[in-house]
């Protein structure tokens, strides 16, 4: 998957594992990106600032998003 870079805007497709987590569709700006690999896996954290105010970071495989336009 091609990660978002900060300033992007995206929007939340699925975020399965939180237990309080953003509701699908919602909008937001990307505040920074951090690349991991462990254990020869590659993954990702991603800050954003949700439009509804929230600052949720996502996990990605593991969450989904779409990069806007």
């Amino acid at each position: 998957m091609k990660l978002p870079r900060p300033g992007d805007r995206i929007r939340l497709i699925s975020m399965p594992d939180d237990p309080n987590p953003i509701e699908p569709g919602a909008t937001g700006t990307v505040r920074f990106v951090h690349e991991h690999t462990v254990g020869g896996e590659r993954w990702a954290q991603i800050g954003v600032d949700w439009d509804n105010g929230r600052k949720l970071m996502l996990s990605i495989p593991h969450d989904r998003l779409e990069i806007l336009g």
